[in-house]
């Protein structure tokens, strides 16, 4: 079996000189300073191009020394635009008694899904309806502008403003759920219409990064739930998720906080404070240590549209104190909707299971209805957007019948609830693990 050089597979190469690897040989590839991953057979050597991955280099890290087949379609919607970058990256294949699939995954599984996948592309479902995402943005718009209008016309007394605050919270959260849509480069058939509007809805709808959010998003896409790769269950010491992590803590005599009453501290610090405070500092400083001057300016653009529009009404305080508590009503609505989803199923550290069996561990549906797909900005649809996420959410409920086949002929469990049911599942998942956590500081 060929050892790896660093480059090879260059245009001008001549065939026979292509190298072979077995999976025990890629698999050792999987350190920050070597980095090998799989597609489609082929194998190439990413180490250096990481830093430059327009995704971030972690995301791509974590697929290190796998087969990365799957997200790499997953998250590409042009893959001959990415095959240009990947070209001068390959190095060789898996020797032709090996494996298509890593650590003995069910090649059969992962080849129906594989199937799925094209079905789904031949079915027209990763194609956006333009009608969908003009009225989303417009209805968007029709509430800055009502929200302004009523405060010209009723004034500032407290009702006024109190309504004023909830539109305003509504059009934040719904600008949330849309750039999300253009993020996953699920609405223009060109990846670079997408970061543009993206940039333009994170930006200046919203005063955030787009770049920090790819970078954060995509690594909760890949690894969904897995301890040191998914960002969203690094929750600092301030919570322990899952059913490992209270038990490590507990035997290590942990407690940065009495885990054992994180759901009830968990009303007091997660939904109020996400957005307001740890957000807004996380965005603002990676804008400024990672010199995202194109982020920062949208983001400039956005407080200035706000400041203009405010400040003749409540002056530079109140115009402060009135963007601080719409953060603050936006950040309850963005938590109980993107934790419902993911909190309560298993959160655990990298299992190397193959694509659906990953996300599906992962993640949950809530049931369809008018208001719970708008509410949530069709993230009631979590199962079909972690497994297609460059497909439009207008289509999701398209592919679900396809899914729940898929995952019945295999087993895999296909959870869907009420939304009720969703939000108390996730202060009693945080109640379990809490209680884990005291047994272990006890008794273990």
């Amino acid at each position: 079996m060929g050892k790896g050089g660093e480059k090879g597979g260059e245009p001008g190469e001549p065939e026979a000189q292509i190298r072979f690897y077995t999976w025990e040989e890629i698999q050792k590839h999987n350190l920050r300073t070597d980095k090998w991953l799989v597609i489609e057979r082929k194998v190439y050597n990413v180490t250096k191009w990481a830093n430059r991955h327009p995704g971030g280099q972690r995301v791509i890290s974590h697929c290190a020394g796998e087969d990365a087949t799957d997200a790499f379609q997953a998250f590409h919607i042009n893959p001959t635009l990415v095959q240009k970058f990947l070209k001068p990256l390959l190095i060789g294949e898996l020797a032709p008694g090996e494996p298509s699939h890593d650590r003995d995954k069910n090649s059969q599984l992962v080849e129906d899904f594989r199937t799925l996948r094209k079905t789904v592309e031949d079915m027209n479902l990763f194609r956006a309806s333009p009608l969908f995402f003009s009225l989303y943005l417009g209805h968007i718009i029709v509430m800055e502008i009502l929200a302004w209008l009523m405060l010209s016309y009723f004034g500032t007394g407290w009702i006024p403003t109190l309504i004023l605050a909830c539109i305003l919270t509504t059009s934040q959260a719904q600008a949330g759920w849309l750039q999300h849509d253009f993020g996953h480069l699920s609405v223009f058939k060109k990846s670079s219409w997408n970061h543009i509007v993206h940039k333009f809805v994170i930006g200046h709808l919203k005063g955030a990064s787009a770049n920090w959010w790819n970078h954060r998003h995509f690594q909760h896409h890949a690894k969904p739930n897995i301890f040191k790769k998914d960002p969203d269950v690094n929750m600092l010491h301030v919570f322990v998720l899952g059913d490992t992590q209270p038990v490590e803590y507990g035997k290590k005599k942990l407690k940065y906080l009495p885990y054992n009453h994180q759901h009830e501290y968990f009303f007091l610090i997660f939904p109020p404070l996400l957005i307001p405070v740890y957000f807004q500092i996380q965005i603002i400083s990676t804008m400024i240590r990672r010199r995202f001057w194109a982020d920062l300016a949208w983001a400039i653009s956005y407080y200035m549209r706000y400041f203009i529009t405010y400040i003749p009404f409540y002056g530079v305080l109140g115009s402060l104190s009135l963007l601080t508590f719409v953060r603050f009503l936006e950040s309850h609505w963005f938590v109980w909707v993107t934790q419902m989803n993911h909190i309560p199923m298993e959160i655990d550290s990298e299992k190397h299971r193959d694509w659906l069996s990953s996300q599906l561990a992962a993640t949950c549906n809530i049931e369809q209805s008018f208001f719970n797909d708008w509410f949530t900005g069709h993230l009631n649809f979590q199962i079909e957007h972690h497994l297609f996420p460059t497909m439009p959410r207008h289509n999701f409920w398209k592919v679900k019948p396809l899914v729940k086949s898929l995952c019945a002929k295999y087993g895999v469990q296909y959870e869907e609830k009420p939304l009720g049911k969703a939000f108390v599942d996730i202060v009693g998942s945080l109640k379990k693990s809490g209680d884990l956590w005291l047994d272990a500081y006890l008794h273990k």
